[in-house]
């Protein structure tokens, strides 16, 4: 709580500055908002934005889930398979250095401007850290029992079922925070592709008008929504291995 506490002070204290900031240097408004007159944006204007806040959630939404099952499904094959982790391990570590924006236009001409681009958009960024987590998760159980078990006549599955796979929890929360908060970022991206709604659309045509104080106001959503989504992971983590946290 003490934490919180002294963040919410520091983040007060540099809006006032740029505040002050802003009105003393006399900063045109479409160079660089006032944080009260971003403020008074995000609330006077929620009927403006309100159309694109939903197809924004619902699509981050789509892109935690499915890189969720990608990443563990990828992590948990490579476990199981070991034959085949020198093979795929380095794609996915090349997978990570292609800059996102720069496929991005293919996916739309190889799939088109629906759903399915802006889906692989937000997978490609965020199924990459579940699945290295939870493989650091893997490899990390404690070898006295992996021998105590394998004496004790315990298959690999039995192995990977009550020892590796609780193991690894944790490890695969870490991995679901960071995957959770470039869910957002992707979904931006990807809307950024091609969309009639949603925050990233919203971003654009205010750009377009120079309307930087409406920019701000997407980027103060795009902040909440990345931090509900940590506080989510966060609560689920407490709820579900609580045993580790004991």
């Amino acid at each position: 709580m003490k934490y919180y506490i002294k963040f919410s002070l520091f983040m007060i204290v540099l809006l006032v500055i740029w505040e002050l900031l802003v009105r003393g240097l006399h900063v045109d408004a479409y160079t660089l908002p006032a944080p009260s007159a971003i403020f008074h944006e995000f609330f006077t204007g929620f009927n403006d934005y309100r159309v694109h806040l939903i197809p924004t959630i619902l699509l981050v939404l789509a892109g935690i889930i499915i890189s969720v099952v990608v990443g563990v499904l990828v992590a948990v094959l490579l476990h199981l398979v070991t034959v085949l982790e020198p093979f795929i391990y380095p794609l996915l570590i090349m997978s990570q250095n292609i800059p996102v924006i720069v496929i991005a236009p293919l996916l739309v001409i190889w799939f088109g401007f629906g759903l399915l681009p802006k889906l692989l958009v937000i997978t490609l960024i965020c199924f990459f850290p579940i699945t290295v987590s939870l493989l650091e998760g893997f490899k990390a159980a404690d070898e006295d029992l992996i021998k105590y078990m394998k004496i004790s006549g315990a298959t690999k599955m039995q192995l990977f079922t009550k020892l590796e796979w609780p193991n690894a929890m944790p490890y695969l929360f870490n991995g679901l925070r960071i995957a959770g908060t470039y869910s957002v970022m992707g979904a931006i991206i990807s809307e950024w592709l091609g969309s009639d709604k949603g925050l990233g659309k919203y971003m654009i045509i205010s750009q377009r008008a120079f309307q930087v104080d409406k920019v701000f106001v997407a980027i103060v959503w795009i902040i909440l929504f990345a931090l509900i989504i940590y506080s989510v992971i966060q609560l689920l983590e407490r709820k579900v291995v609580k045993w580790h946290r004991d």
